[in-house]
């Protein structure tokens, strides 16, 4: 039988009170102003229920009076101190402490630490990284590729079926720059030592000539021409840019821990195009205009004056009319509950009119969400480039970040062979990259600092990593002390000083952090969570002695280590972190 929550098992007794004080009543008052919510200022108890107000103001009654009708309705005695009423109608619980002892113990034992699966399981895809082809991973991926993944990670712990998309950029007018270059300035030998890096090289300099020179345009849009109508030289230029492609991404992808479900190519869905157009106009929702097709909007208001084209005069489609197809393919071969596009926020309009379009075509059911994200910054306030002005290769980034933290990890372990202090580098450098763009809200802006990424204390993933680490330094100085240390079995914990009954409490909080994750795909839910809890972990630590405690503290405070420890493994490792054992 799966865990409740401590949530859940006070929601369930207010709503069995709520039954008989209004028998049926609530009806007009939203269910979720009818939540248990942990108190917002802990001096007033554990939890709180503030509906009595709303259901008062419903029914025109007073919500004190209310309150208290509430309260004798409610049987918590298991759970929590009697129920306490403040202000006009707060309802207070205070968790006993056997129950949260308990509850510690449970969590313990669970391999879910405490999270329950959810009784609403749905099918949902997650479109990410989604780079283009022919060039390489740099800074401004970061965000879609640890967002998306974070995402797709939290959905299958909450029991979703996921299926994550790489929905490459493999097909444009783009590439006709890259095929010109190919054929005209290709240097083999630097192809052969960095395939992207050439191909970069390569789409810069017809791009810088293109922009002196209209013909180089002229003829960048006849190679993509000569492409999309099969060519062979062309095409075979393309598939083989297009492997070689994606044998980098995947490399680095294969280092960051990131696997899609899917990569399937804009280039996939070209035989779908012409019968997406065809169909949006015999259902009247495209219109010929002047040559082209295009679509119009009625409403909302900020897309009235809008129109989306899906076929240009010369018969040629759209990165719109590609996204449309994808749609289409997606409803047909999964049946998703919900589509989720992780894609910066520049790309706001473009989703309006394509989850617009989608809903008026049909598929009216599926949920469709546009997950932006803010732009990463340098100490100057502006996007963060390198000292040449180009983007940051992610690369780069990554190689910088393992060697920063190795300098961290030979200070810190001086002794350590060199290939297990490199192996720690990397799991502390990547990491440090992610959580330093999950730990800000999705939707900002962020200046990214390598001091404050891999600062020992602060909200940082060496932080953790390092409140980690220490948990497993006391199981290993209780093992060399001849101590036991097998603490899963036990039925509950014993909690005396204030220090770890706090801590246990705010365990019991895990659930609430991945609901409030998962709720508006909020990653920072999580890093706030897991730091506080290191927090708490640190100061249970300096107030609570471990191994030289006597029993039964000492198995209680060591069960309540190894439960700190799994919140915190289980935490990073749905964004995407790995844990270590020694720093």
């Amino acid at each position: 039988m799966m865990m409740q929550t401590v949530q859940q098992q006070l929601q369930e007794k207010v709503n069995t009170a709520l039954q008989s004080v209004l028998a049926g009543a609530s009806s007009e008052v939203a269910a979720d102003v009818l939540q248990v919510v942990p108190c917002a200022n802990p001096q007033f108890g554990d939890y709180q229920f503030n509906g009595a107000l709303p259901l008062a103001k419903a029914q025109r009654t007073n919500p004190r009076a209310l309150a208290q009708n509430i309260v004798a309705q409610l049987d918590v005695a298991g759970i929590s101190e009697p129920p306490e009423i403040a202000g006009p109608g707060f309802i207070n619980f205070r968790l006993k402490r056997e129950f949260i002892q308990r509850m510690a113990a449970q969590a313990l034992a669970d391999p879910r630490v405490g999270v329950p699966q959810t009784d609403h399981k749905r099918t949902v895809i997650v479109d990410y990284p989604s780079p283009n082809v022919a060039k390489s991973l740099h800074i401004g991926h970061i965000r879609t590729t640890f967002i998306g993944d974070a995402i797709a990670r939290l959905l299958r712990f909450a029991g979703h079926t996921v299926i994550s998309d790489n929905h490459i950029g493999d097909w444009g007018t783009g590439f006709g720059k890259v095929i010109i270059g190919w054929k005209k300035y290709r240097d083999e030998a630097n192809f052969q030592r960095d395939p992207l890096d050439e191909m970069d090289r390569l789409y810069r300099l017809v791009e810088a000539e293109s922009k002196q020179n209209k013909e180089i345009q002229e003829e960048a849009r006849l190679e993509t021409a000569k492409l999309q109508a099969g060519d062979p030289e062309n095409r075979a230029i393309w598939q083989h840019l297009r492997a070689v492609s994606q044998v980098e991404f995947d490399r680095i992808y294969d280092l960051l821990d990131i696997h899609c479900d899917e990569t399937l190519g804009e280039s996939f869905y070209n035989d779908r195009l012409a019968g997406v157009v065809q169909d949006l106009l015999q259902r009247g929702i495209a219109t010929e205009s002047e040559g082209a097709i295009i679509i119009r909007f009625e409403e909302p208001a900020n897309l009235g004056d809008k129109i989306m084209v899906i076929q240009k005069k010369d018969g040629a489609s759209l990165y719109s009319t590609t996204d449309l197809a994808t749609v289409q393919y997606r409803m047909e071969r999964w049946q998703p509950d919900e589509i989720i596009y992780v894609v910066d926020a520049r790309q706001s309009l473009h989703f309006q009119e394509l989850f617009n379009v989608t809903h008026r075509w049909g598929f009216k059911d599926v949920i469709l969400r546009h997950i932006t994200f803010g732009t990463i910054l340098g100490d100057d306030g502006k996007p963060i480039r390198s000292r040449s002005g180009e983007a940051i290769k992610l690369k780069d980034l990554m190689a910088e970040a393992e060697r920063r933290a190795l300098e961290i990890v030979r200070q810190k372990n001086p002794d350590l062979e060199a290939q297990k202090q490199q192996e720690i580098a990397r799991v502390i450098g990547l990491g440090a990259l992610k959580y330093a763009d999950l730990a800000p809200s999705r939707t900002s802006d962020y200046i990214f600092s390598w001091d404050k990424s891999l600062a020992l204390s602060g909200n940082s993933a060496v932080y953790l990593e390092y409140a980690y680490v220490r948990i497993r330094s006391i199981f290993r100085r209780a093992q060399a002390e001849g101590i036991a240390a097998d603490v899963q079995q036990l039925e509950t914990l014993h909690l005396e000083q204030p220090a770890e009954l706090e801590l246990a409490k705010f365990i019991l909080r895990f659930p609430l952090a991945i609901e409030t994750a998962l709720s508006d795909y909020r990653l920072n839910a999580i890093t706030d969570y897991l730091f506080e809890l290191a927090q708490k972990f640190t100061a249970f630590y300096d107030a609570c002695p471990v191994v030289k405690s006597e029993e039964p503290l000492r198995s209680s405070r060591l069960a309540l280590c190894e439960l700190t420890a799994n919140v915190l493994k289980q935490g990073l490792n749905l964004l995407g972190i790995e844990t270590i054992e020694k720093m």
